[in-house]
């Protein structure tokens, strides 16, 4: 078992899910060390979108206040056409979510959150560790020796894989193929509403979508920024590995059908506002099929590292967070071994996982419907609405339900 007094978590990965981990094991008591590759912790990206199921998580760690100075909540998530501009449906969240999920439903930069577990984490005793990185490990009677590439040797009771999509600790544990590319390309944008006419901004999630393509868009630090992410179809680029390369406004508006009317007017003017985009790859993996997966004997793998999703349900930190919330409630289980108490969370998360995974993989089919397919998503979206959007397998299960 994990003896809180002297015993040490190596939590690999500096990111979401890896402060989110070492902020968990640290509220609980636990030793924790956080090696992280980079000279100085920062987080590129753009929005966030925290559902409900995660935010009653980072209310619980006694983030709730810190989170409201920073983020957004929508009143409401709204799909609409692409093409026509027509709303087919909306889901009210606002104080529904508080209401029916006890937690607010948050849109927020991936720096302030960042920011803010970055900063707990620190409060509540974790080492963080820059310029370094996991290479390898062996296990030993008492535990882990594990190596860096920087040429350091550190002892620890359990390793924590949080080190995102490419995993050094995942490709050791289960040598398993990398990532797959989905053929599908994120552009992604922040545009200061100040910047933008009137008629465009805007305090609520809005979801467009079209054939191979949709568009998604919600405020975010306090309403003051707009964050973008256009979806299309495309080739894999020569730096797939990098979520933050240039993107070309005239290669994403080619890519939606250029003049050939895929996009209706209302979306053309929304994207023409942005004054430059990133470009991300999307890779993820199948759903995860075992517990095993997730942890064997003293290591376990967590968010990204474990189980790497499309965004089509907004799930990604939010599936990451909740893997620290259940690791740091089995890591101080009595009576057990480091192992066991592994392959408890393991067994605990592992198929919630699968399951959102499957989910998002659906979702990116249906946003990007064509033809009949399409048709009858509209039809059930102005007809069930509300009922049809809502998940609360997802928003009202999970850690801290």
């Amino acid at each position: 078992m994990v003896n809180q007094a002297n015993s040490r978590i190596l939590v690999a990965g500096g990111g979401i899910g890896g402060l989110a981990a070492a902020l968990a094991c640290s509220r609980q008591g636990l030793s924790v060390q956080l090696l992280e590759r980079a000279a100085q912790f920062s987080e590129v990206g753009a929005g966030v979108q925290l559902g409900p199921n995660v935010t009653r998580i980072l209310q619980a760690w006694g983030l709730g206040e810190a989170l409201a100075q920073v983020a957004a909540f929508p009143e409401k998530l709204q799909t609409r056409d692409a093409k026509t501009g027509l709303v087919l449906g909306t889901l009210r969240l606002g104080e529904r979510a508080q209401a029916l999920y006890g937690g607010p439903y948050a849109t927020v930069h991936r720096a302030d959150l960042h920011g803010l577990l970055h900063q707990a984490a620190l409060t509540a005793g974790a080492d963080l560790q820059l310029g370094q990185s996991v290479q390898g490990w062996c296990e030993t009677a008492q535990g882990l020796d594990v190596h860096t590439a920087e040429g350091a040797s550190l002892r620890a009771h359990a390793l924590i894989g949080a080190d995102g999509l490419w995993s050094a600790v995942r490709q050791q544990l289960l040598a398993d193929e990398p990532a797959r590319f989905t053929g599908h390309l994120a552009y992604r944008a922040l545009v200061a509403q100040a910047d933008l006419p009137v008629h465009l901004r805007t305090d609520q999630v809005t979801v467009w979508m079209g054939p191979r393509l949709h568009v998604v868009h919600y405020p975010v630090r306090s309403g003051e920024w707009l964050n973008l992410v256009a979806i299309v179809h495309g080739r894999k680029p020569e730096q797939a590995q990098s979520w933050d390369q240039a993107g070309h406004a005239q290669t994403l508006l080619q890519a939606m059908g250029g003049d050939s009317g895929a996009i209706g007017k209302d979306l053309q003017e929304r994207l023409g506002s942005v004054p430059a985009w990133r470009l991300w790859a999307l890779h993820d993996r199948a759903p995860i099929a075992a517990a095993g997966q997730m942890a064997q004997g003293r290591v376990a793998l967590l968010g990204d590292a474990a189980h790497p999703m499309r965004p089509y349900l907004a799930q990604g930190a939010g599936m990451a967070i909740e893997d620290a919330q259940v690791l740091a409630e089995c890591l101080v289980q009595a009576g057990q071994p480091v192992a066991a108490q592994l392959q408890a969370y393991a067994a605990q998360r592992w198929a919630r996982n699968a399951r959102v995974q499957a989910r998002a993989i659906r979702n990116g089919q249906i946003f990007h419907a064509q033809g009949v397919l399409a048709m009858g998503r509209d039809w059930s979206m102005r007809l069930l609405g509300e009922r049809l959007m809502d998940v609360p397998w997802l928003y009202g299960q999970g850690p801290l339900a």
